[in-house]
């Protein structure tokens, strides 16, 4: 039975007709294309820039940061992955050009917006292109420059660290970086670190000519050095000896043998496989070959600044408050750390952080928040153990083989 006659349900359907009209003027109106983004093959900065690009290296280089054959070499490597079908509906977006996109979005540190417009593609899409160039880069790149070394290659970064650092049975220099990102929602104070700003830590090893051997991206900021350390997965693998390190051998001039180390600052844990510097304080002055060993030790560490140094002038991204969600800013710093490697194994330079200063002139330089006293108390045998290696590795500092020519100057 209708509660309402024929005429009041006519009255009905044109009020809500007239409704639903209002409602539609009041949405923002949709496009398949935006009639900017349409003029992508006349206008588009790719398409714009490409054929000037493509006749001088020199402007190749700045625009790329890479020479050509490098950026062509990646390309070849991930082409089958990011190449999309053409459809009836639109034209894809070519891997060249994704790989464009995505490496001045490195390299320029621009917003989505800004390269939306520039290269006339929406900004969702061009998120896409970066999430997608990186997971190529990650899954076809990764397992050639940053492999997991064999013992050969320990050993060719021992000699390396010997000859160009002057810390023998050294095999890489460890640190942490923080990169700093835009508050996640719902996050609390996971991410806040000590600066006072919202970060994520690149916890890397680098071998003596500044590339990276080992990486572990995407801790909260809010934790130490040593701590993301130790549970990270290649600190554990450290721990249960399955990193393919070689046999300990003696130091040079000496017939005791000596275990292979990675050097740090303050921050990390003292292990018989892990050196840090002797501390300072108020209260205990270091003695001269306390200070000399800490000289050594900083000149072979500072590789892992230096590498810092190289990514983030490569890399404009790092300057600014990354905008993406933390699990994608994993991928992002991942992906650039592979393409340093790439660009340091071609011999491609860049100035260092402080190009004018000598490697004779690098002085023991300890930060306010790297304090030992921010470490738990350590004890035990094995502690025991790690205090030898390191008063081994002091004595052996004061030898005439271990010595270098200007460390008294230097200190």
């Amino acid at each position: 039975m209708s509660w309402f006659t024929i005429r009041e349900l006519a009255i009905i359907a044109i009020v809500l007709d007239e409704e639903e009209k209002e409602n539609s003027k009041k949405k923002r109106k949709r496009y398949w294309v935006h009639n900017m983004n349409k003029a992508r093959s006349t206008e588009g900065e790719f398409r714009t820039i490409k054929k000037h690009l493509m006749d001088d290296e020199e402007k190749f280089y700045i625009y790329f940061h890479m020479p050509k054959f490098l950026f062509y070499n990646i390309l070849q490597s991930i082409d089958e992955c990011i190449r999309k079908k053409n459809t009836t509906f639109r034209e894809t977006i070519s891997p060249e050009e994704k790989l464009s996109v995505t490496l001045r979005y490195f390299i320029t540190g621009s917003t989505f917006t800004n390269l939306s417009s520039s290269f006339r593609l929406g900004e969702s899409t061009i998120r896409l292109i970066v999430i997608d160039v990186c997971n190529a880069i990650i899954n076809k790149l990764m397992p050639i420059h940053i492999p997991q070394p064999t013992t050969a290659a320990w050993q060719g970064i021992e000699e390396g660290f010997k000859n160009k650092w002057n810390f023998p049975n050294c095999i890489g220099a460890i640190d942490g970086k923080h990169v700093n990102i835009i508050a996640p929602p719902n996050s609390g104070s996971l991410f806040f670190n000590y600066k006072k700003t919202f970060s994520i830590v690149l916890l890397a090893i680098v071998d003596p000519e500044y590339r990276f051997i080992a990486v572990d991206v995407g801790a909260y900021g809010k934790n130490s050095d040593g701590g993301i350390y130790s549970s990270s997965t290649f600190g554990k693998a450290l721990e249960r000896n399955t990193l393919n390190i070689p046999c300990d051998k003696p130091l040079p001039g000496t017939n005791h043998a000596m275990p292979h180390v990675f050097v740090g600052d303050e921050a990390f844990p003292l292990k018989t496989y892990l050196l840090r510097p002797y501390p300072r304080s108020n209260t205990r002055r270091l003695s001269d070959p306390e200070r000399q060993y800490n000289y050594c030790l900083s000149r072979a560490r500072r590789v892992v600044e230096n590498a810092f140094g190289i990514l983030y002038q490569k890399f404009a991204i790092y300057n600014k408050n990354i905008k993406l969600h933390p699990k994608f800013v994993d991928k992002v710093v991942l992906t650039t750390c592979i393409l340093h490697n790439m660009m340091r194994t071609y011999n491609i330079e860049m100035n260092l952080q402080e190009p004018n200063r000598t490697e004779h002139e690098i002085t023991v330089e300890f930060g306010e928040d790297r304090l030992l006293s921010q470490l738990p108390n350590i004890s035990g045998a094995h502690m025991a153990t790690a205090f030898n290696v390191r008063e081994m590795f002091k004595t052996y500092f004061q030898t005439s083989t271990g010595r270098v020519p200007w460390q008294n100057c230097s200190l």
